[in-house]
């Protein structure tokens, strides 16, 4: 009955909202908003709307029940309280009523437009012919996850078995071959497994307690094997699959690079003061005895990330500079930190296809993460103009627990630019009992490294999802719903 209840106000509300939109606007509005009232879909949605209502009030009656005996509601103590509901207090009703609001809108010219869709269906990846490392295993989990490539993402989540094998292959399979990688401002070791799969392992440099220093610039900062990982979970989690997988593994210096890696970087091995292995290798930065990476005595752990095809042998991929790319300097600012009205040039708004709005998830995925190093992302070129930035090198991420640099959202308060289905994500996050940090707990538990995040970086999580809502928020009140909020099918 209390379900009947909520339809009828709904759709009594919907009409009264028709109505004013017929005279003011036009009557386009008015004929959506009635197919939608006459739609299973729009049902559905309301008895979705009208649950969590009832949910929320049940909650409070159940609070009410637990009054102590003076009659005095019992608040619920902030420090047991859940990671959703700490959300939550962190997005007021009203924030939260308009960006819901702004979704429901979102869907109805969604649905609406649907017939009109310019969307390009999934399309899969296209290989040369006959290009496949004479090595590969064809049945490999590996050789799978690049069959599946397609113009949306990198796996899809009906994959969830083969990408599990592949991460426990990483994190487990014989290593037969290791090079150094060129390129990079840091070390990283370009593996191969006894099934032909290939990788780039970065071991760990300094614990998990050592974050980014107060004082340090983003351009100077280690990379960290856990926000490798981390980075995939999270992606995963968000539904935007472009970071390849990778797994925590550990590695024994002596059996797995020592005897297999070449005569050069064997020179930079060598055995520390306190009797543990050590190497370094060349690169351009930090790559020399003072930046060492030692084992304990031999083992060391690092990350397993996932080789993507080759570039020159399987399917080619071209690199962009990111248009909110930093300076990289202590004393310049990047044009975007000094134009406010940066997203106003026309290459950004005018463009074709998806890019803005990937940039805008790639610019989320960041800010979660607190990664301000993305400098260059790279499409596959197969797809043209419906490829997706790939989310790579993701180690100067979860530096820093303590701070929420919101300069890198600045593609979204730009841009004023959201994709419906990552807003309804994120605010679902803040709705649901099992928070961002309860799910990334969970996928990162079957990693094979311990506390792969320590709990300050997780909580960070849940405080950092509601900034971004309240950054769409503020788009809301200024700007259009429709042009704020877009459903483009992904």
């Amino acid at each position: 009955m209390k379900l009947l209840h909520r339809v009828a106000s709904v759709v009594f509300v919907c009409s009264i909202f028709s109505i004013f939109w017929f005279f003011t606007t036009n009557n386009k509005d008015y004929t959506i908003c009635r197919q939608l009232e006459n739609s299973s879909s729009s049902f559905a949605y309301i008895r979705t709307i009208s649950s969590e209502v009832d949910e929320e009030e049940g909650e409070e009656e159940e609070e009410e029940e637990d009054g102590d005996k003076s009659g005095h509601r019992r608040k619920r103590d902030p420090d047991t309280a859940s990671g959703a509901g700490a959300a939550v207090n962190n997005l007021s009703n009203s924030e939260y009523r308009l960006i819901q609001s702004a979704i429901w809108r979102a869907s109805v010219h969604g649905a609406a437009a649907a017939s009109a869709s310019s969307v390009p269906p999934e399309r899969r990846l296209h290989f040369k012919p006959k290009r496949f490392y004479p090595s590969d295993d064809m049945n490999s989990s590996w050789v799978s996850f690049k069959l599946q490539i397609n113009s949306r993402h990198l796996y899809s989540e009906s994959s969830d078995s083969r990408i599990s094998e592949l991460l426990n292959n990483l994190a487990s399979l014989p290593i037969v071959r290791v090079r150094q990688k060129e390129g990079g401002s840091q070390l990283k070791l370009a593996v191969t497994l006894i099934d032909g799969t290939k990788a780039i392992f970065k071991p760990m440099r300094l614990s998990r307690e050592v974050g980014t220093l107060p004082n340090q610039f983003y351009f100077s900062d280690f990379e960290r094997h856990v926000a490798e990982i981390a980075a995939f979970h999270l992606d995963r989690i968000l539904g935007f699959r472009r970071v390849p997988p990778t797994a925590g593994r550990y590695v024994n210096i002596t059996q797995d690079i020592k005897r297999l890696a070449g005569a050069d970087f064997q020179k930079t091995i060598f055995i520390s003061p306190d009797g543990n292995l050590c190497f370094h290798g060349r690169c351009s930065y930090y790559c020399d005895t003072g930046h060492a990476f030692c084992g304990s005595p031999d083992i060391i752990e690092g990350s397993m990330a996932t080789y993507l095809p080759h570039v020159d042998y399987e399917a080619g991929r071209t690199t962009f500079r990111n248009p909110w790319r930093r300076s990289y300097s202590k004393l310049r600012k990047a044009q975007w930190e000094k134009d406010p009205d940066f997203c106003r040039n026309e290459t950004l708004i005018t463009r074709q296809g998806r890019w803005l709005n990937d940039l805008v998830d790639l610019a989320v995925f960041d800010f979660l993460a607190g990664n301000l190093d993305r400098h260059h992302y790279e499409t596959f070129r197969d797809f043209k103009e419906n490829g997706y930035p790939i989310a790579l090198d993701n180690g100067r991420g979860f530096g820093r627990s303590d701070r929420d640099d919101i300069s890198i959202l600045a593609p979204l308060y730009q841009c004023c630019r959201i994709r419906l289905s990552t807003l309804e994500t994120l605010l679902r996050f803040v709705r649901s009992s099992v928070p961002l940090s309860d799910r990334m707990r969970r996928s990162l538990a079957n990693d094979r490294l311990p506390n792969v995040l320590l709990e300050p970086h997780l909580r960070a999580l849940d405080r950092r999802v509601p900034t971004v809502l309240r950054t769409v928020h503020k788009c809301l009140v200024f700007g259009d719903f429709e042009d704020i909020v877009v459903d483009d099918g992904y």
